[in-house]
């Protein structure tokens, strides 16, 4: 019979495993049955507030298992969750709920105080009491039966620093077919336990939320202090048994340049996945040493194309100035390269990475200028309406159609008569032993290439390795040592704010 609907996993699962722990965080733990009884309760109650359906229900969200139970209970109700994270500024908030006008925003006790904050834009519901409330099997059923494979299960918000922030929607159909290819292509299973990292506004949450509804896996949802004393955090992992890690790569290198490895590792470890932001080899390496029988599994996609649309499980060494392919499509998905003039490059020529398949979203909320112009009819085809994702991102393809991440579009400049990718300079500043992270800026009006970076050597001794191992051309200008590097909201090197401050600041 054809799944249409995501939580068919959870009712699946519930059935299969009625009490085993499907998600925990350090105060709660939900059982798969209890996931289910009280999303199906919380659904009677949103169902209650109005007659709509296929609408956005804002969840408040804290990083707690509660949240996730909440997700599933929009689900019921007939409309789709909106994760907004609760630690946002109150502006961007209420922009966000602006754009959505949402049925209702469902919030946690420890998050009450900001939900009050936005109290007259839309109605509130405490996340324990729609789980208090006696489930209404008939209207349930009704408001099931109205949605369709194609509409939405969630929105979730761009976390650019500039602009208005843009809700990219996707459907059921999207996810199911992406978790589906997922759980069979990285072999997870219902012994399968998980360690959470991603904050659930950020669609990296998405693997860890969906695998472990479809195969009845568990997931730990680790507490944010671990990241900041890495020996915790592998006690953590050791403790939970924690098999795979589904992680932000920025995630992952911290853990590498915080030197734990070398003291302590997770002993149960099988599976390491990473996204989000370009793998560096140097990194990856100080993994491999230490947990040598881990799968390392590289993964590249934008939210626009439902969390992922390559895969690079990772099979050979790496020296640590090489790049890290993003290897070839998942599964129903396309994924090639255009030039400037959208048309095909050949192999080996830098191009922008485009996408087509089941996986793209439907576009984002309320936006259709900034929709029409990402989601674009395939030039390659005139004949009937196919819909490809560009993603600004700069990739190359080898002969045997293994692609490799560049840079972002924006980020290939042209300096001394060159034209460069910044990817490639951080890639071979990144393997200097003494730099733990580094970002490149280009100054076009005074045509410099900047080396922001943190490390323990300072900027004279970078300088001078960094001419020893990259082209002249190549070499940065000018270079900048932080003790920290600024992140946006989902762990990301925060680039536009170290522009404002190295390129249009007074530097």
């Amino acid at each position: 019979m054809l799944q249409k609907n995501v939580l068919e996993y959870l009712e699946h699962s519930a059935a299969r495993f009625p009490d085993k722990t499907a998600f925990s965080d350090e105060t709660e733990t939900f059982s798969f049955s209890r996931m289910l009884a009280c999303a199906r309760s919380l659904g009677t109650a949103l169902a209650g507030l109005t007659p709509r359906h296929n609408g956005p229900v804002a969840v408040l969200v804290d990083h707690s298992a509660a949240n996730l139970t909440a997700f599933m209970g929009v689900l019921y109700s007939g409309n789709f969750y909106v994760p907004v994270d609760s630690q946002m500024p109150l502006p961007r908030m209420k922009a966000i709920l602006d754009t959505l006008d949402p049925v209702a925003l469902v919030y946690t006790a420890g998050t009450r105080e900001t939900a009050q904050a936005v109290a007259g834009l839309c109605p509130l519901l405490l996340d324990t009491d729609g789980f208090a409330c006696p489930a209404d099997e008939a209207l349930l059923c009704a408001r099931r039966a109205k949605v369709l494979d194609i509409d939405p299960v969630y929105a979730i918000f761009t976390s650019g620093s500039t602009g208005a922030p843009k809700g990219i929607v996707i459907c059921h159909r999207s996810v199911i077919d992406f978790v589906e290819w997922m759980a069979d292509a990285c072999g997870f299973t219902e012994h399968d336990i998980m360690g959470n990292q991603a904050p659930f506004y950020f669609d990296l949450s998405v693997k860890d939320i969906y695998l472990t509804l479809k195969c009845g896996a568990t997931t730990h949802i680790i507490p944010k202090k671990d990241f900041l004393f890495p020996t915790l955090l592998m006690d953590f992992l050791d403790e939970k048994k924690v098999t795979a890690l589904v992680w932000a790569t920025s995630a992952f290198h911290l853990v590498a340049n915080s030197g734990v490895l070398e003291k302590k590792v997770p002993t149960h470890l099988r599976t390491a996945i990473l996204g989000g932001e370009a793998l560096q080899a140097k990194q990856l390496n100080l993994w491999r040493r230490a947990l040598p029988n881990v799968q390392y599994i590289n993964l590249y996609g934008p939210t626009e194309v439902t969390v992922d649309c390559t895969w690079y499980p990772i099979q050979r060494e790496f020296a640590d100035t090489e790049m890290i392919p993003i290897g070839t499509a998942c599964a129903n998905k396309e994924v090639f390269l255009l030039g400037e003039d959208l048309q095909p490059v050949p192999p080996g020529q830098p191009g922008e990475i485009c996408v087509r398949g089941m996986g793209l979203a439907r576009g984002y909320f309320g936006q259709w200028d900034k929709t029409n112009a990402a989601f674009i009819q395939d030039p390659r085809n005139p004949h009937y309406p196919d819909l490809i994702y560009r993603t600004g991102d700069v990739a190359v393809m080898d002969e045997d159609g293994l692609l490799t991440f560049l840079t972002r579009r924006d980020g290939q400049i042209k300096h001394m008569g060159y034209r460069i990718e910044l990817g490639e300079i951080e890639t071979g500043l990144n393997s200097i032993p003494s730099i733990r992270e580094v970002a490149c800026l280009f100054d076009r009006e005074r045509d410099r290439i900047h080396c922001v970076y943190t490390g323990e050597e300072d900027s004279k001794a970078v300088a001078k390795t960094a001419r020893a191992i990259l082209p002249r051309y190549m070499v940065p200008n000018i270079y900048h040592q932080l003790e920290t590097m600024p992140r946006n909201p989902n762990g990301k090197i925060d680039r536009p704010r170290l522009a404002e401050e190295f390129l249009h600041g007074k530097n």
